[in-house]
């Protein structure tokens, strides 16, 4: 089992997800206030998208670990597969 070890990683993930909860926390008011389901939708709208890249960051978060942990790369490689990442972040975010 692979777990979240990078401190970064953890720190920026559950940045994420309280960000997140504080939306589905708005949408749960504006509905007790009777709001319109457009602007509630809007909010579910972004709440999804909020997850959706918390995901992806998670999904990337573990390869990476797992990459590294079978690779066992020098410096050198730990810094191409670092970018290889991250342009593979930045194109997943895209299709989303």
């Amino acid at each position: 089992m692979t777990v979240l070890t990078d401190v970064n990683a953890r720190t920026d993930v559950l940045n994420r997800l309280r960000r997140a909860e504080g939306q589905i926390r708005g949408v749960q008011r504006m509905i007790e206030e009777g709001e319109s389901c457009l602007k509630i939708g809007q909010q579910f709208s972004a709440v999804r998208k909020a997850l959706d890249s918390t995901y992806l960051r998670m999904t990337m978060c573990f390869m990476e670990q797992e990459l590294e942990a079978c690779m066992q790369p020098d410096e050198t490689q730990k810094a191409g597969l670092e970018g290889m990442l991250k342009d593979m972040e930045t194109l997943l975010a895209r299709m989303g």
